[in-house]
């Protein structure tokens, strides 16, 4: 992954151009709205009569050279080179597009840059080169309250993302309102089309769903835009009769609605006879957008920890870090002793540091007892309930033992420790009171003969996990590194959830945290880099193995099917030696614990009614 801190050329994403005639000052404030989420390439056009000469579109070529100069930041604002002076303005906005492939949205001024370059409805509305957005102001200075008329669809999606981008920039309340038909069947396939928008719009924040029925929709749409300071909706899907037409409900808002309207128009081709759950599948790509863009954190951002102290102590929480470990003498040393200086001895943003030990056979133990934390071998820790084997049975039984409000749990094979690490986790943590779980993601050079090849770690999260949390649990896809074993949570949250015991614990805290608290409650932090020892092919193996399992696990819960038997928990790993294959069969039964809350003896030790 590229370091977010790069400052590599962007491509232009959004296209805005400006002309002699038309609210260009709408036009700059979307534009600087805009480029906080999106590059935004600003373009002149002067129109010129046919028979009249070029030359007489200088004066006005000026003007505009001197306004983009003024708004051009060259970063998240850039300019084409030259302003045109054309016969044939629309012909020349094409050849823009050509040149500049990765322009996602065009904005065009209603209804000034239409007539000056005579283009009707029906041209935008049948071949659009990309997703358009006509813009009718005047804008407000900061748009507080946003409505979209959501019927669903392609359109829904798109009318979705951009006033979610434009509410996010000025903290905005965005009201999405789905009009029912009161015509059964007309209803029945409406609603249809809004198949998998109602899950989206309950987990989007800043955002309230109505629903009421309408005989006039478009009375009632112009009626709900009143009291607010934007309209966001969707153009006709298909083109209409009229060629100025862009259908009913989008021409009335554009004329007569009573705030600022965008009407959006999306490129991608809509069969009449479309399966509606397509575009469900679509929406939830909004959410996901929306939660990586506010839910990402770089550790840089938490690197003041005298702020997390005060921070810490001002929300009267405490902190436990807890380490699982298995014969690693060569670097647990290092990494307790720069937690216990930095962010112990230095300032307190650390109330504990505990080991929790897997039986291991080198001086693991040993070196972390003379650094003074207290070691707890997993197994002998609720010797009651069995001891297994395993790192999630490590993590589920240091809930038992720590006593911190917050728990960060960090691997202990990392070989280039760096505190970030562990405050990087703990910022988002202390800063948002409704994140529940922080994840860690980072660059994963790959050990070899050869020395670090940069970008080559993750086989297992790339070839396993990211899939299959893709294909079932699409609303996880921005996490970009589900499997890392850098987590913290609110022991509130981890105590009720149920823990894999085994390599798919990491995969069983992701989607229990998603299912219980939503995916509002989950952020990510970049730690840049984190170098450690590598698995060989055969435990990678292992490993995707118990996450499948896992997976399988919480997809039978969803569906209540049972889809595993014992022998499918039984797997069969392939050796070469001595010139011949042979196989070896090895048990992986990815094992579950119960939520934490649910154990007496945890209850007991605090304080909460048996």
């Amino acid at each position: 992954m590229d370091d977010p801190r790069s400052h590599r050329k962007r491509p232009p994403k959004v296209l805005i151009p400006l002309m002699p005639e038309g609210d260009n000052e709408s036009l700059l404030t979307l534009a600087h709205w805009l480029a906080k989420s999106e590059p935004v390439l600003l373009v002149g056009l002067v129109p010129v009569p046919e028979g009249a000469n070029l030359s007489a579109g200088a004066a006005a070529a000026g003007e505009l050279r001197r306004l983009m100069q003024r708004h051009v930041d060259r970063v998240s604002i850039q300019s084409k080179a030259r302003i045109r002076v054309s016969f044939t303005p629309w012909d020349d906005l094409r050849l823009v597009l050509a040149e500049e492939d990765s322009i996602d949205l065009l904005v065009l001024n209603w209804p000034t840059h239409l007539q000056a370059m005579h283009l009707t409805a029906a041209e935008l509305l049948s071949h659009p080169p990309c997703d358009i957005a006509l813009l009718r102001g005047p804008l407000p200075p900061a748009p507080k309250k946003i409505i979209i008329p959501n019927r669903g669809g392609p359109h829904g999606e798109l009318s979705l993302r951009l006033g979610q981008m434009l509410a996010r920039e000025h903290d905005g309340h965005l009201v999405s309102l789905r009009l029912r038909a009161e015509e059964a069947e007309l209803e029945r396939r409406e609603a249809l089309d809004f198949a998998g928008m109602e899950q989206v719009l309950s987990e989007m924040p800043r955002t309230e769903h109505r629903t009421q029925t309408a005989k006039d929709r478009l009375q009632a749409i112009l009626k709900a835009a009143e009291g607010h300071d934007l309209m966001v909706l969707g153009t006709s899907t298909y083109p209409t009769a009229s060629t100025a037409s862009f259908g009913d409900i989008a021409d009335a808002a554009l004329k007569e609605a009573p705030c600022a309207v965008i009407a959006v128009k999306t490129r991608r081709a809509v069969p009449k006879h479309a399966d509606p759950r397509r575009f469900g599948a679509h929406a939830i790509s909004v959410l996901v957008d929306h939660w990586f863009a506010e839910n990402t954190f770089h550790s840089d951002e938490f690197a003041n920890l005298r702020a997390l102290v005060q921070l810490k102590e001002e929300r009267g929480l405490t902190i436990s870090l807890a380490l699982p470990a298995l014969n690693e003498e060569a670097t647990i040393g290092p990494i307790i002793h720069t937690c216990q200086r930095v962010l112990m001895e230095r300032l307190p943003l650390l109330d504990e540091i505990v080991l929790m030990d897997s039986n291991s056979t080198d001086n693991t133990r040993k070196i972390a007892e003379d650094l003074g934390i207290p070691v707890y071998i997993h197994q002998e820790v609720l010797p009651q309930y069995g001891a297994r084997h395993g790192k999630g049975e490590a993590l589920w039984k240091s809930l038992y033992v720590t006593k911190g409000d917050l728990i960060i749990w960090v691997d202990t094979d990392i070989s280039n420790f760096h505190p970030r690490f562990v405050y990087g986790l703990i910022g988002p943590l202390l800063y948002n009171r409704r994140l529940m779980l922080t994840k860690g993601f980072y660059r994963r050079p790959l050990k070899s003969s050869h020395g670090l090849q940069p970008g080559r770690g993750g086989r297992v999260t790339e070839l396993t996990a990211r899939p299959l949390i893709n294909l079932f649990y699409p609303e996880l896809s921005g996490v970009i590194q589900p499997l890392s074993g850098e987590y913290g949570g609110r022991r509130s949250a981890l105590e009720r959830l149920t823990f894999a015991s085994g390599y798919g614990v990491e995969t069983a805290i992701l989607i229990g945290m998603f299912e219980q608290f939503k995916l509002r409650s989950i952020a990510q932090v970049d730690l840049v880099e984190r170098i450690h020892r590598n698995q060989s092919l055969s435990n990678l193996s292992k490993m995707a193995f118990a996450i499948i399992q896992t997976m399988i696990g919480k997809l039978e819960k969803r569906y209540g099917q049972e889809l595993l038997q014992d022998v499918n928990r039984t797997m069969k790993i392939v050796h070469y030696e001595a010139g011949h294959y042979f196989l070896d069969v090895e048990e992986i039964a990815e094992l579950e614990r119960p939520p934490m809350i649910e154990i007496p003896e945890y209850r007991q030790k605090r304080g909460l009614e048996p």
